[in-house]
């Protein structure tokens, strides 16, 4: 048996050369002729599996490191007989980090009071919903917006569209990306998406590039209807629309979700169902323990200012989001690089938080700080 994989997903080197041959690329120069003679992959979003890549091969496994399928021509995969694995959800508390990290800078730099602000959700899944649950914390009123899961529950907790879009100050997509059906996403974020929002609202994007239309979000941001936007995802990766990143006040490479948990996570999902297919004995897989943080023990005993201000310097000593924004915005032809060699990131449950006031306190733990 023969397997590619793509060289940047973590903890795989030295895992499966007991069961096959295992060859790792870099996933721009996956092609037809490196997968001739294989029999399975393991990719990223990077990867695009479609006939021209896929034809002649004897390809039966594809996994992909990822939430999401977009990259992967399913019709075509299953008319062919091969097998899709993903990770749904694996990313989930890395991108919820990241969005606490993104609210918090939004807040101090634009005077925001959490208690007085809406933030609208739109796609509430794995990621959604832990999302909404840390705006919560924060202290933010929360709508949802989900039609899928509206038709499916019944629920009355989901409001529709422009109605959130009416009252919110920020919104926050947390949709698949889907090109056709009655939930069709790509270019969600349109103009008339953009003229529906409130005037000198807030925008967040970590869903995926190609569910905004970039041009109508720029013509609405230098008209000032939109006041700031948080753009992590974008259409033409890598090479991305420079005066929209400039125009940002953040913008990072595709790497909400890439912290070392997060990953790990999703190379162990991928992994299992690699092994449930081939019959391999590694059903039950994880990864050896993940690094350390540099500085585990966050204490906060001296810390002055607001509450807000001191929840903000415990969630930015985990992850400062504004450190990756100019790392891109200073290096955007860059991007892949930045994407591919991202350093090691842990999550709250990673950190231990002691002293100052138990408001603050509980409102972290709730967070997941220990």
């Amino acid at each position: 048996m023969k397997i590619i994989i793509d060289n940047k997903i973590p903890l795989l080197k030295g895992l499966l050369e007991s069961w096959a041959t295992v060859e790792y690329v870099h996933g721009d120069m996956i092609s037809n002729k490196i997968i001739r003679d294989a029999d399975a992959m393991i990719i990223r979003t990077r990867t695009h599996c479609d006939a021209d890549l896929l034809k002649g091969s004897p390809v039966k496994f594809i996994g992909t490191a990822s939430i999401g399928t977009d990259h992967i021509d399913l019709d075509w995969c299953l008319k062919n007989g091969i097998f899709i694995a993903s990770a749904p959800g694996c990313n989930s508390g890395s991108v919820m980090q990241y969005l606490c990290s993104a609210l918090l800078h939004l807040s101090l730099k634009n005077n925001i009071e959490p208690c007085k602000t809406t933030i609208g959700i739109i796609g509430v899944g794995n990621v959604g919903r832990k999302v909404a649950a840390i705006a919560e914390i924060i202290g933010f009123k929360v709508l949802r917006n989900d039609p899928p899961r509206q038709r499916a529950e019944g629920s009355t907790e989901f409001v529709p569209l422009d109605e959130l879009l009416e009252a919110s100050d920020i919104v926050s997509m947390h949709v698949p990306l889907t090109f056709k059906g009655t939930d069709k996403t790509y270019h969600m974020a349109d103009n008339n998406f953009f003229l529906k929002m409130q005037e000198n609202s807030f925008f967040i994007n970590t869903a995926r590039g190609p569910v905004m239309d970039e041009k109508a979000l720029l013509k609405q941001l230098q008209a000032g209807k939109i006041r700031a936007v948080v753009i992590d995802v974008w259409k033409d990766e890598p090479d991305i629309n420079i005066d929209l990143l400039n125009a940002a006040e953040i913008g990072t490479s595709h790497i909400a979700g890439y912290s070392a948990d997060g990953k790990s996570t999703c190379s162990m999902m991928v992994v299992r169902q690699l092994a449930e297919y081939f019959d391999l004995p590694l059903k039950d897989w994880k990864p050896l323990q993940l690094m350390e943080p540099d500085n585990p023990i966050i204490d906060l005993s001296r810390s002055e200012g607001s509450d807000l201000e001191v929840l903000a310097k415990a969630v930015m000593q985990t992850y400062n989001i504004e450190r990756d924004s100019n790392l891109l915005k200073n290096n955007p032809d860059q991007f892949e690089k930045l994407r591919g060699d991202y350093p090691n990131r842990r999550e709250f449950h990673a950190y231990k938080v002691k002293g100052y006031n138990k408001t603050v306190l509980n409102k972290l733990r709730t967070l997941g700080f220990r």
